[in-house]
């Protein structure tokens, strides 16, 4: 299985921390050394998650024909509908009919969760180009005035053309992908929650959330190394999900791996959900060189983890 090609969408607006200062005294540098963030993007009045995860394939249709898609698997935890799902707006915008169209959420794990879904059509034969679509709608959700977690979010798509047959030299084998649930750990059905009627996405134990990915992200990233008879000193990247800087740093001492070796956009975009490790593989496309080695790995609410290696 490879990846063929990956794209990203951004909103114009960008949201620096000085907003969250003059909203509610929360200092820039406080937010810094508490996540990294700087900044992040903010969909527009007229922006949602399914125009964002359209605008993610629109750029990708400018890289690849995706007229042969036989597969379109959406993630989001933040959706703008829940029937008409952003896959089936995908579907719609791409005009192909009476084939598979799936829509998830694991949280911010669900990047990888559709991508093992895309493994199994595969497998199954039941598909051969599969369009993967992530796209994370914070904005719409959080509560900006929570001195807790509201300065975190921000907003962002992508999306990647998955082959069971290479494509091109550049493509990214995909050599393992493992997923879990971790919902018997911590707190883990409290720790994160998005509520609509309450007052949308809150963390009442971010300490519980960041003790747990700190654990589960390297763990399950030796897991996949493991797998496929690999140590880390073979290992170029390690690409986190993007909750939040110092677990990322986190993740990379308990590896025991460089910080040159993390890639992290959350400095720019906040936390973009289940979006931000694909937008990172998009950033970070072309300087990957031929033979190198990336893992991707993830934690979200629930709790939910997996990691994926991937090669060049």
């Amino acid at each position: 299985m490879y990846i063929h090609a990956v794209s990203h969408y951004l909103p114009a607006q960008v949201v620096g921390n000085e907003h969250f200062t003059q909203l509610n005294g929360l200092a820039s540098e406080w937010i810094i050394e508490r996540t990294g963030i700087e900044e992040r993007r903010k969909a527009g009045p007229d922006e949602n998650a399914n125009t964002m995860a359209v605008e993610a394939v629109r750029a990708l249709e400018e890289k690849v024909d995706l007229s042969e898609v036989d597969l379109i698997v959406g993630a989001t935890y933040t959706p703008h509908d829940t029937i008409v799902t952003l896959a089936h707006v995908v579907q719609h915008h791409l005009h192909i009919p009476d084939i598979p169209v799936v829509s998830i959420s694991s949280a911010c794990s669900s990047l990888l969760n559709a991508i093992e879904i895309v493994e199994g059509y595969f497998a199954l034969k039941k598909a051969r180009r599969a369009l993967v679509v992530v796209s994370e709608h914070n904005t719409a959700y959080y509560n900006e005035e929570d001195t807790v977690s509201g300065h975190l979010w921000g907003d962002g798509s992508a999306a990647l053309l998955l082959t069971k047959d290479r494509q091109s030299p550049k493509d990214l084998t995909i050599h393992c992908v493992i997923t879990g649930g971790a919902a018997t750990s911590g707190k883990a059905t409290t720790a994160v929650v998005l509520k609509p009627l309450e007052r949308g996405v809150i963390m009442p134990h971010g300490r519980d959330v960041f003790s747990n990915a700190c654990q589960y992200m390297p763990k399950v990233s030796q897991q996949v190394l493991y797998r496929c008879g690999l140590t880390l000193h073979d290992v170029d990247y390690i690409l986190p999900h993007q909750a939040n800087l110092r677990i990322s740093r986190n993740v990379m001492q308990t590896l025991g791996l460089p910080e040159e070796k993390l890639i992290s956009n959350i400095q720019r975009l906040g936390n973009t959900g289940c979006a931000g490790c694909a937008i990172g593989l998009s950033e970070n496309w072309d300087i990957f060189q031929k033979g190198q080695r990336i893992i991707v790995t993830v934690f979200g609410g629930g709790y939910s983890y997996g990691a994926m290696l991937v090669e060049v």
